[in-house]
């Protein structure tokens, strides 16, 4: 008997009758291909099928690690009988939402709007042209108080789907407008006057962001709490720039890292940190591992260290978990080829079931086990481990809450090892091997400049594989248009987004500051051409090109731009910061121009959403303080070594670093590359630092404590 809505295919099976999921390299996408559910991955042939059949889509948006979609996943689409209803009445279609991140964001903002909440796994209902009609986040399997169960859902959307079909269009329609009444209101016009950065601005925002800290546990806001990592940037770099706010700035900056390094978010045994937590003073994380979330905070941390830090937390402090971090990424996320894989799931299974962060979890009977009774009594008050776990049966996280003595941290110095082998031994979570481009971008920067502020040059040289990845898989083999994702060393599916060019860019730009190799700035230098010429239309700058005619009609035919960000910056702030780079390095007017344009959106959302406007405020910072361009210059020496290296341990927040070398020199008649380097450098080959602004110089200097000096007053505005 054919399902309902369609006519019987010819031929053995119906092209829809079964799980296409198998073949799918997103593991993600995987974990669901023995699923009873038909699922199909999201594409014009799923939506065809739809159109066929006459029925709506069923959306599911989540990603691999995510524990929530574990639990949905057990509780719905293995279930047989829900299968059944789910295939006899919809299309049911997955996405990877770090493989598709512009679908997920634009039925992410129609799920907001709809049932005034969002968040992963995502059920969304879809006409087959792609437009939303009903939305949710997680549904049980049986009712709850406030939550439909997911059958109810299911047989309520049908019903409405074929009783009231007119309403349904007419609503969707409505809401497709809407969304796209909401992107024309945050265009940004790359086209039109150079804006004004009005400096007043930022000071403001810091008082803003004063009151919603935790001036307790460090932070914003309560429970859940996500690392305020783009903020965290702003604030340091305004932080270096005296201002009557600075203080404040750095305070907040200081509270807020000492919190989370101190916390349950940080794997006090590994380094890596947790995605979120679930309460307020960061005792219980949410126990995935992110690679975009510990590249960003690789890189904040190594940046309270160029800082200087301050009383609440020292640089010393600062150094060590940016150091553990930086091992964590390359111990449990580095992949043949040299790139970064994605994540850690939040579950491990243990006996064919999931547990959220079993691998984590400790009992002082575990600990007894482990290192012995004496030990373990002065582990478990040092560490929180109480009579009574805070996540489960299985125990609780391994965190101090605050700092430790120096008695306390030679103890943990020598228990830390047999704990680490004693939890090496439990089952772990699975990795997911999916590279993109973007987060690997962010590590590229986070590396780079880690191992220049740490002083540990084989970080640099991590960068540089992964940077090398980037530049054979993701850009070198598609013919100028970066690929997103990868999976074993071969690029697959939507080309980049506007993030994944700006932080490859970043990326790349910050590792030509630390090596000098022009290599890494020609990669950068195209990547922001192809990007201006990929996602700016008719004067606008846009998220996407397009890849899907489903999230172009959901967004009411126009193309989207979110200026918020999210768990990475936003694509515009990361654009906005490699213009101005590009800029300081080409002389470009026309891209500082592009920059300012861009920057043209930051008072209204740092007014209304500072916390959701980081990366752009940090940019802004960027932007007032020059940028100051810097160009070392002369013969390699012991001498020109430190002045690089004052200059990449300066937390100057406007300043851009170039470093003449012998790579790859330009041909006889070429301007040098970047221009920034041209005609820099003493008749005799003694080393030199040229300070620039707006590509105008001072006189050379050529000590260390002269640039230093220097430096601090081109922030003070001298």
């Amino acid at each position: 008997m054919p399902l309902p809505g369609h006519a019987e295919a010819t031929g053995n099976a119906l092209p829809w009758a079964s799980n296409a999921l198998g073949s799918e390299p997103s593991a993600y996408l995987r974990q669901h291909a023995d699923n009873p559910v038909h699922w199909r991955p999201f594409g014009d042939e799923a939506f065809a099928f739809a159109a066929e059949r006459d029925v709506p889509v069923f959306l599911s948006i989540g990603y691999a690690a995510c524990h929530w979609c574990h639990v949905m996943a057990h509780e719905s689409f293995e279930d047989q009988e829900t299968a059944d209803y789910l295939n006899a009445h919809f299309l049911p279609v997955k996405v990877d939402r770090e493989e598709r991140p512009d679908v997920d964001s634009v039925y992410m903002a129609t799920t907001q709007a709809i049932s005034g909440e969002g968040g992963w796994p995502m059920s969304v209902f879809l006409t087959p042209d792609g437009l939303a009609f009903h939305a949710g986040t997680y549904f049980p399997p049986r009712p709850l108080p406030g939550r439909p169960s997911f059958r109810n859902v299911l047989e309520a959307v049908h019903e409405a789907w074929v009783e009231r079909r007119d309403g349904v269009e007419q609503n969707a329609r409505g809401l497709a407008a809407t969304m796209a009444d909401a992107q024309l209101a945050e265009a940004v016009r790359l086209d039109g006057p150079p804006g004004v950065l009005d400096a007043s601005l930022l000071p403001d925002v810091v008082a803003l962001l004063a009151r919603s800290e935790d001036h307790d546990a460090g932070g914003f806001g309560g429970a859940p709490k996500f690392p305020p990592s783009a903020v965290l940037e702003f604030l340091i770099r305004h932080a270096a720039v005296p201002s009557d706010t600075a203080d404040a700035a750095r305070d907040m900056a200081g509270r807020a890292l000492a919190g989370m390094a101190r916390s349950a978010l940080r794997d006090q045994l590994d380094g890596g940190f947790a995605r979120y937590s679930v309460t307020a003073d960061w005792s219980v994380p949410h126990f995935e591992k992110m690679l975009y979330d510990n590249a960003q905070l690789l890189r904040v941390y190594a940046h309270w260290v160029r800082l200087g830090g301050n009383e609440v937390y020292s640089a010393g402090e600062a150094a060590a978990v940016a150091s553990q971090c930086a091992d964590w990424m390359l111990e449990s996320l580095r992949l043949p080829g040299g790139a970064l894989a994605s994540s850690l799931d939040a579950d491990t299974v243990v006996d064919g079931v999931h547990q959220e962060g079993a691998t984590y979890l400790w009992t002082r009977e575990t600990l007894a086990d482990a290192l012995g009774a004496g030990d373990a009594e002065a582990v478990a008050r040092l560490m929180t481990i109480g009579v009574e776990g805070t996540v489960s049966e299985l125990g609780s996280p391994l965190h101090p809450a605050r700092k430790l003595s120096v008695a306390e941290g030679r103890l943990w110095e020598r228990v830390a090892p047999a704990l680490r082998t004693a939890r090496d031994l439990r089952n772990q979570p699975v990795r997911d091997d999916k590279v993109v481009a973007g987060w690997n971008g962010l590590a590229v920067a986070a590396l780079a400049e880690a191992g220049a502020i740490l002083d540990r040059p084989e970080l640099v040289a991590a960068a540089e594989s992964v940077a090398g990845y980037l530049a054979s898989v993701h850009w070198g083999s598609s013919s100028q248009a970066l690929v997103r994702v990868s999976h074993d060393s071969q690029a697959r599916g939507i080309g980049g987004l506007l993030e994944d060019y700006a932080f490859c860019a970043d990326g790349f730009f910050a590792l030509f500051a630390v090596t000098g190799s022009k290599r890494w700035y020609r990669f950068a230098e195209e990547l922001v051409l192809a990007a201006c010429s990929r996602f700016v239309e008719d004067g606008r700058l846009a998220d996407s090109t397009g890849e899907s005619a489903q999230v172009f009609n959901a967004q009411g035919q126009h193309a989207g731009l979110d200026p918020f960000d999210n768990a990475t910056p936003s694509g515009a702030a990361g654009f906005a910061g490699v213009l101005l780079s590009y800029a300081a390095y080409s002389g470009s007017h026309e891209h500082r121009l592009m920059a300012g344009n861009i920057l043209g959106l930051l008072p209204p959302l740092a007014t209304r959403a500072p916390r959701v406007a980081g990366w752009m405020l940090a940019t802004a910072q960027a932007a007032l303080a020059g940028p100051v361009e810097a160009a070392v210059a002369g013969l390699d020496s012991p001498l020109k070594r430190e002045l690089h290296s004052a200059l990449l341990t300066s937390p100057s927040p406007g300043l851009v670093v170039a470093v003449q070398t012998d790579d790859g020199a330009s041909p006889a008649g070429v301007p040098e590359v970047p221009l920034l380097l041209h005609s820099s450098g003493a008749p005799d080959g003694s080393p030199q630092v040229y300070l620039c602004r707006g590509m105008v110089c001072e006189r050379r200097l050529g000590d260390v404590a002269a640039v230093q000096s220097r430096l601090a007053a081109m922030d003070s505005g001298h």
